[in-house]
């Protein structure tokens, strides 16, 4: 798996998209699978508002040879405009394919029960974000799959969890809220060793911070609706790997129905075009205000991959060009403290998602993790007072500026 690379089995692709794989992150963001208009020459991707093709020869071979996924035929099946995200996703992953969907938690599931059979096994961790837990938690047993939560950064707790039955390791690459780094290399030796798919969500860090295809994984999931897109103005998800696995994923995806319409697909295209200048504002203002926020005095610990104090060092192993956006911290006087702090601020907006121009800002323990009682919240370190600041793109100095007048007068 890590010698993966473009070029042996992309796609699909249409013969009119741009291939530009020997290229770096900014250039790929920018120009790979673009759709060269033959007709009009247009620099950027035509909406292609169709939800079904003209059947022709290539259509009925397509059928017959068993390979429909690589014509335009229906909308549900596959369109330009999804291909050429798709592509550009591909090519950032440095992945053989891709395929969108009209949610993460979509890509979650779909990506989970196609890689897995009734009576089989995954092993996760209960530190996943909050819809993924409740899929695992409430809705596999039903689906015939059991599902066992371990500490996300124990490799010898993940081993003793696998049985005969385990088909998937799923983890995240940064854990939400408290970035726990999954030790990547070691779960991918695992899988290996063992037999198993290591399918992880990548959405704290996107493939110009990380690609985690190039460190173990087999497959990884993006909701795009966060960094990959950035923009708070659409909602979809991604699954990326060698193409054996995501062609059996788009099958089940087929089934379950959740496709990106053209529209959705041509906003992401724009986003992902500036993806990788936006993801160097992010991650270097999110470093300065981790250092402001260790340094205040109303502040108890702060959770950022930069610190001196953080644990997880496999992950600076991996040599990431950047850890994103995301920062938690706790304030010494808990959740009263905390909620003070969001009144106080003037710049981030108290919402919910992440990964947006805008910073935003929200307490765990009032709604990503409010399914949790507060022993369960401890349990996976969530501490009273918990802050978790997604940094946006604006001025570090106006962020910081920001914090400051607002953590001061509490």
């Amino acid at each position: 798996m890590n010698t993966l690379r473009r070029g042996r089995v992309p796609g699909p692709r249409l013969s009119q998209q741009r291939v530009v794989d020997d290229t770096g992150t900014s250039t790929r963001s920018v120009h790979a699978g673009t759709y060269e208009d033959p007709v009009t020459g247009a620099v950027g991707t035509p909406v292609f508002q169709t939800s079904t093709f003209t059947f022709t020869e290539d259509t009925y071979e397509a059928f017959d040879q068993g390979h429909i996924r690589d014509v335009p035929i229906y909308g549900r099946y596959g369109s330009p405009n999804q291909w050429v995200v798709q592509e550009k996703l591909a090519s950032l992953e440095n992945a053989e394919s891709a395929v969108l969907f009209s949610s993460g938690m979509a890509a979650i599931t779909t990506t989970l029960l196609a890689l897995t059979n009734r009576g089989g096994h995954i092993v996760s961790s209960r530190d996943v974000y909050g819809g993924t837990f409740n899929l695992l938690r409430e809705d596999m047993h039903q689906l015939g799959r059991e599902v066992t939560f371990t500490d996300p950064v124990d490799i010898d707790a993940i081993r003793a969890a696998v049985r005969d039955n385990t088909q998937v390791l799923f983890f995240e690459t940064l854990t939400n809220p408290l970035l726990k780094a999954a030790p990547l290399v070691e779960l991918g030796r695992l899988a290996r060793e063992k037999n198993l798919l290591l399918v992880v969500d990548g959405t704290f860090l996107p493939p110009v911070c990380l690609r985690a295809l190039e460190h173990g994984a087999h497959i990884v999931i993006h909701s795009a609706t966060k960094y990959l897109n950035g923009h708070s103005d659409v909602t979809a998800g991604v699954a990326a790997g060698p193409r054996k696995y995501v062609d059996r994923i788009w099958a089940q995806l087929l089934k379950f129905g959740g496709s990106l319409d053209a529209m959705m697909c041509f906003l992401l295209e724009r986003g992902l075009k500036t993806l990788a200048l936006r993801m160097r504002q992010h991650s270097e203002s999110a470093v300065a205000i981790a250092e402001f926020l260790a340094g205040h005095s109303a502040v108890h610990r702060v959770h950022h991959p930069s610190r001196p104090d953080y644990p997880y060092t496999w992950l600076h192993e991996m040599r990431p060009d950047g850890f994103g956006g995301m920062v938690a911290f706790e304030l010494g006087g808990g959740d009263e403290a905390a909620l003070k702090l969001m009144d106080r601020l003037r710049i981030p907006v108290v919402a919910t998602s992440l990964g947006g121009v805008e910073s935003l800002i929200s307490l765990p323990f009032n709604t990503s993790h409010s399914f949790l009682t507060e022993r369960q919240r401890a349990e996976v370190g969530i501490a009273p007072g918990l802050v978790r600041f997604s940094v946006g793109i604006e001025d570090t100095s106006d962020l910081v500026t920001d914090l400051d007048q607002a953590l001061s007068s509490l």
